[in-house]
């Protein structure tokens, strides 16, 4: 193709070459976010495999020996004797026995427990009322028609497939049969997690009441499905619990609701408006999503644009980088908060100043409207400086959506909300929530674990 001779017919021609090129590569990149939507990864993939990844197995170091084999059990529950044979395998010759060594096994019991329980019934000489016994190990009082029913430690398991496993009710019913050989229909399935989670909604309302007092909290949500229909996944995770609430908005009456429009303490979030409506709380913006973002304008970004994402993700990682001087001792609280200073007069400098690309002076908008709470975790010692606390808490619904969509009724949705937050709760303060569960369904006035 020849060359235009005219000076401007050659601008032109070098801008369209440009633009043909950005176009080709926005196109790609379209292509491959919407090819990485459909992966049943998504959204949590890794992206490309590094090109020189690490060995696998376990890695060497000081631990490696104690994770190297099973210890042995401290309790034995049954002992077998392996006896020599009676002569050598291989050619027949007599055998003296030398040494005795132990192997070590642990098993499941696959024979289940049938108890019958003798319920004593009588009747009070000076009321007339009806009284009738109970043994530890019932979990109704239920009689007649509803006598036959699972125990608490099968109710407890029943939770634990549904809704930490993330199994349908009907695979927990087959695994409940082929395992233990117990009968158990979908319905039942159903019913034991509703009922569970009655039994733990008062436990889950002193969860929200406790949250309101907590001295930070992160915030984060996520796409739900209930009765078919569009709803959220919301959470709120506290130092020792953690709450969900399953609703139809992603409105931030869910945080309202729980801790209270005056809430005073520290909240970590992504930036979301609504959160903005806590004006009595000290805010952190999560800086992963803001380095996210900047890095997604680099992509995108030609010429002068990419100075501005580019100098931006070098105050956003410097102030990351001072947090961590600090800890490591190598910077003083007074340096600290002279550091602190000129980043903020560095951000403010460079948000002022002109921006030609739209994409950047969106950005710099946003952050000119939260510039006061991109470096709170630089104020208060050991404060998060992302909501990766959230993310991690909201992933387990994630997994939850992808294996079975999300709740049919507003009732299923309540008992997710409940038996969810208990779950987790359980894990922060280090009790193992079957076992906690467990024991609830005994007594109704069993209390969740203090934190440690």
């Amino acid at each position: 193709m020849d060359v235009p001779a005219c000076q401007g017919c050659q601008t032109l021609q070098r801008r369209l070459a440009e633009v043909e090129a950005q176009v080709e590569r926005l196109t790609g990149l379209l292509e491959k976010q919407r090819r990485a939507g459909k992966r049943q990864a998504a959204p949590f993939s890794k992206g490309e495999p590094k090109d020189n990844p690490k060995k696998n197995g376990r890695k060497p170091g000081s631990a490696y020996g104690a994770k190297g084999h099973r210890p042995p059990p401290e309790h034995i529950d049954e002992t077998h004797e392996a006896p020599l044979p009676d002569a050598c395998p291989d050619c027949g010759g007599p055998i003296d026995e030398t040494q005795v060594e132990q192997q070590f096994q642990v098993e499941i019991p696959r024979k289940p427990i049938h108890r019958q329980f003798n319920i004593h019934v009588g009747c009070c000489r000076q009321c007339q009322r009806r009284v009738q016994g109970r043994h530890p190990l019932q979990t109704s009082d239920a009689l007649g028609a509803a006598a036959s029913q699972l125990g608490p430690d099968a109710q407890a398991a029943v939770v634990e497939l549904n809704k930490q496993a993330g199994l349908s009710h009907g695979k927990v019913t087959r695994v409940l049969n082929r395992l233990f050989g117990i009968n158990l229909s979908r319905g039942g399935s159903a019913h034991t997690v509703l009922r569970t989670a009655q039994r733990c909604q008062p436990l889950y309302a002193e969860l929200c009441t406790t949250m309101a007092q907590s001295e930070w909290v992160v915030l984060d949500e996520t796409g739900w499905r209930l009765g078919g229909h569009s709803a959220w996944l919301h959470t709120i995770v506290g130092p020792h619990e953690t709450v969900y609430v399953v609703d139809p908005t992603r409105s931030g009456a869910v945080a309202e609701r729980i801790l209270g429009t005056d809430y005073d303490g520290i909240m970590i979030h992504d930036g979301w408006s609504p959160y903005d409506g806590f004006f009595k709380a000290l805010h952190q913006q999560c800086l992963a999503h803001l380095l996210r973002r900047a890095h997604e304008l680099l992509e995108t970004a030609t010429r002068g644009a990419v100075h501005f994402p580019r100098r931006i993700l070098a105050i956003l990682q410097s102030a990351l980088g001072l947090r961590d001087r600090h800890e490591a001792g190598a910077i003083s609280s007074h340096g600290l908060a002279i550091a602190r200073g000129r980043l903020t007069k560095r951000l403010g400098n460079l948000l002022w100043a002109n921006k030609t690309n739209p994409a950047n002076e969106r950005f710099a908008q946003h952050l000119w409207n939260h510039r006061d709470q991109l470096f709170t975790f630089l104020t208060v010692p050991g404060l998060d400086a992302t909501n990766w606390r959230g993310e991690h808490a909201i992933r387990w619904g994630v997994i939850l959506r992808k294996v079975w969509g999300g709740n049919r009724t507003q009732r299923g949705a309540q008992a997710q909300s409940v038996l969810m937050s208990i779950w987790r709760t359980c894990w922060q303060r280090g009790v193992s929530a079957l076992d906690w569960l467990s024991q609830r369904l005994r007594g109704s006035c069993h209390p969740l674990p203090q934190p440690p």
